[in-house]
């Protein structure tokens, strides 16, 4: 089967990420635990508006972006391995162009099973039979445009549920999932 998977939120831990950043420029000490929705950067920041915090976190044109450097969340890595073995990872990721060498880098850093990357809004433009993703914008849309696909939430606090998705609360889940779809039990095996 064709896997959609997103990064950010459900593969790499973006806001750590920005966070540690963060904290460690402006001296600030901001935990995850602050993140109850989609946008809260431009709430727990100091930047006047979102674009402000996205030139920021681009790295205004001086070094890595905010996505060169994620932490993978913990089982990710593994469980993506684990399901290569069986189907085609296809990773669909919502990024600014400017993000675009970055992003590639950190899949290859991080060593992604994957032939596939695409980089776009619309991730419903690119067929697949399960889709992962924790974006309060890409569920519903996903959800819409592939009513054949089964379409899964990554459950985080930023999105609530979506009827149509299934629910996932973590990486263990997913692979349960995928496997009961499939009817294979060898990609469930994990380490």
């Amino acid at each position: 089967m064709r896997l959609g998977i997103d990064l950010d939120g459900v593969v790499a831990n973006f806001i750590r990420g920005w966070m540690l950043r963060y904290n460690l420029e402006f001296g600030a000490n901001l935990t995850e635990e602050l993140v109850d929705h989609w946008d809260a950067a431009g709430d727990l920041t100091h930047f006047d508006d979102l674009s402000d915090f996205w030139q920021w976190a681009g790295g205004s044109g001086h070094g890595p972006t905010v996505f060169r450097n994620l932490e993978p969340y913990p089982g990710a890595l593994g469980a993506l391995n684990d399901l290569a073995a069986c189907h085609d990872i296809v990773v669909l990721t919502m990024k600014p162009d400017w993000a675009a060498p970055d992003t590639y880098a950190w899949i290859s850093d991080h060593r992604i099973p994957t032939r596939e990357i695409h980089l776009l809004r619309k991730k419903w433009q690119v067929d697949c039979d399960i889709y992962l993703d924790d974006s309060p914008f890409a569920v519903p849309s996903l959800v819409k445009h592939r009513p054949d696909a089964i379409v899964c939430r990554f459950v985080q606090p930023w999105n609530e549920p979506v009827a149509g998705a299934v629910d996932v609360y973590g990486w263990d889940e997913f692979v349960s999932l995928v496997a009961r779809e499939k009817g294979d039990r060898d990609c469930a095996k994990r380490d």
